[in-house]
């Protein structure tokens, strides 16, 4: 079950928009993938970080947007939120790090791409390479999920998550992002019942899905 909070953020002119083929294609992949209907391995994983590791130094200055609406929005408007660690996945750079830590008393910064958690430095004080596929943390151990512009992984991602947390699913772009999974697709991929609220802020959308009970 899914509920639409009104837009606040405007969307901005001039949308940078990804190459439309390429788009759907990964986000054929990345609603394949939250379904189940495809599979992550090694190798898919290695070429993954490697593509990032290459990106890594120019990241902030060529690909970043600069804009957080939608993370901002959903910090203001998708609470409360459970005291305790938050897993950022897919962390980058960092960009987002220091927003989530307003809120959470500490954020681990979990990526695939080791160039880039060290880009990441300066903003993320706790940084972890791992495969989100196959998190280094025991059951329920954190608040928090944060998955910006990221493949959604969830089993592993109910796993880690305490009965109580929630999950912050961003799509820096919303429809038009390369991994786009709308909120009712994400609720329906994790296991057992999710509730979600979900708003468009920005060039972007958001949801906070927590477990029903």
């Amino acid at each position: 079950m899914t509920a639409a909070l009104p837009r606040i953020w405007p969307s901005p002119d001039n949308k940078p928009l990804p190459p439309t083929g390429t788009a759907e294609v990964f986000r054929a992949f990345a609603r394949d993938l939250a379904a189940g209907r495809r599979s992550w391995d090694a190798e898919t994983a290695r070429f993954i970080a490697a593509q990032f590791d290459q990106l890594a130094a120019e990241w902030d200055t060529t690909r970043a947007t600069g804009r957080d609406d939608p993370l901002r929005d959903a910090l203001e408007r998708g609470g409360p939120f459970p005291d305790g660690p938050c897993l950022e996945l897919g962390s980058g750079t960092g960009l987002f790090t220091p927003l989530l830590r307003r809120v959470f008393p500490r954020v681990i910064s979990v990526d695939l791409s080791e160039q880039m958690l060290q880009q990441a430095a300066g903003r993320s004080p706790l940084r972890v390479r791992a495969d989100a596929v196959s998190l280094p943390l025991a059951d329920a151990q954190v608040a928090a999920v944060a998955a910006i512009d990221m493949l959604l992984f969830p089993t592993e991602t109910a796993r880690v998550l305490a009965p109580h947390g929630v999950v912050l699913w961003i799509n820096q772009f919303g429809e038009d992002g390369p991994l786009y999974v709308p909120a009712t697709e994400v609720a329906a991929a994790l296991p057992g019942d999710w509730l979600a609220v979900e708003a468009d802020a920005g060039w972007g959308s958001w949801a906070v899905l927590r477990r029903g009970h």
